[in-house]
């Protein structure tokens, strides 16, 4: 799968096997350096509707050598079947999804994030300002009750 990459952003789709499907389903994971510790992974469903989920970029690097994450979503990377996968499990009170990803074409997505923003060097490229204002924007002060 080839990767998309403008000066900013990243995106590239991938199979992916969910545990119990007998075919495979596409998976896109998006990363842009206005948001550089988020990638974004989604699902597409059958009725060709995306299921996001926001992973920290972190994440997704560390779980390409070894498990990585706590909570929701964790990866494990796996030989399975000969194949070098990534292990993707993530959880909700809805209940849990196990994805496979190639492992290959996951460090590869990675190493072109890094290309754009360096590991280490997402704090230099996030405008906080903007950031605080955007969150803040349209939300008065709530008053103090103890006034």
């Amino acid at each position: 799968m080839n990767v998309d990459r403008s000066t900013d952003s990243v995106q590239q789709d991938m199979f992916t096997v969910l545990h119990g499907r007998p075919a495979p389903v596409v998976t896109r994971w998006s990363y842009a350096a206005s948001d550089p510790f988020a990638v974004t992974l989604a699902v597409r469903t059958r009725q060709d509707r995306w299921v996001e989920w926001l992973v920290g970029r972190d994440l997704v690097r560390d779980g390409l050598d070894g498990d990585a994450g706590e909570g929701d979503i964790r990866f494990s990377p796996q030989v399975v079947q000969g194949y070098d996968i990534v292990e993707i499990e993530i959880r909700s009170t809805d209940g849990r999804a196990v994805m496979e990803v190639d492992r290959d074409l996951l460090r590869h997505f990675v190493e072109t994030t890094a290309e754009l923003v360096a590991f280490g060097d997402e704090s230099g490229v996030m405008d906080l300002d903007g950031e605080l204002a955007r969150l803040t924007q349209g939300n008065p002060a709530r008053p103090n009750p103890a006034e």
